[in-house]
């Protein structure tokens, strides 16, 4: 008997972990295969899994996709090609960032818009909002935010049943969130509170990049562990009605 129930939930635990890991579907596939991908990404797929990441965001051709604050485009340039033709994405960089995002981006479905973290709304409904190690630096003192309000923004720039995808660096459990400044880190149960609090809904979490390795006590821009941080990904919906 206790054999039986040994078996039965470590096949639970393959299926489960099958699930949350499951192929990728074929545009997210062609994505990451797309030959007009910069070297430099591609060389960075290993760490940021985006095969991955897209699959758990659930990420279909012709969605209407925003992705804030997308740095050097890395995930802005595999959302493109995963949407198709028929779908968009919005990069939001603030005011002062367009024109040289707008360069960096030269994709036709891609449409760099202002980022105003009081008044921000993408031209038209998104299917899906996607945020990659930039949901701590909401909390940065310099930025004087008032992160339930830019919660809210964001929330109302997603269509009924859409997804949000949070990235971001670990920090310890029961961090204060003062370690957004020190060590550009967050307690993912804070991103969690904060977001549920906007109105979305906790969908679940992927482990594709997680680093049990990584001590989180040190800023992650370290050379000891830059690019090897223990990173959460957590995935929230808007409600449909």
């Amino acid at each position: 008997m206790t054999r039986n129930l040994l078996m039965a939930a470590s096949a639970a635990l393959l299926l489960s972990v099958s699930a949350a890991h499951a192929a990728p579907p074929a545009n997210v596939v062609t994505a990451v295969a797309d030959a007009s991908r910069p070297e430099a990404d591609k060389a960075r797929d290993a760490a940021r899994k985006p095969a991955e990441i897209l699959t758990f965001a659930g990420v279909k051709s012709g969605d209407k996709v925003v992705e804030l604050l997308p740095g050097g485009g890395y995930f802005t340039r595999v959302l493109s090609a995963a949407v198709g033709p028929t779908g968009k994405v919005y990069a939001a960089v603030p005011a002062g960032d367009v024109e040289k995002t707008k360069a960096a981006l030269q994709k036709g479905n891609v449409e760099v818009v202002t980022l105003d973290a009081k008044d921000f709304k993408t031209p038209e409904p998104v299917d899906v909002m996607f945020t990659a190690q930039n949901y701590h630096d909401f909390h940065l003192k310099q930025l004087a935010l008032d992160v339930p309000a830019v919660n809210k923004t964001l929330y109302n720039t997603i269509k009924p049943g859409g997804m949000l995808l949070i990235i971001d660096h670990t920090a310890v459990t029961g961090a204060p969130i003062e370690v957004a400044d020190s060590l550009h880190r967050i307690d993912p149960a804070i991103v969690k509170r904060e977001v549920e609090s906007a109105g979305f809904k906790f969908v679940g979490e992927d482990n594709a990049i997680r680093n049990p390795a990584d001590d989180k006590s040190v800023n992650v821009f370290d050379p000891k562990i830059r690019g090897k941080t223990d990173q959460f990904v957590y995935k929230f919906q808007k409600p449909k009605a």
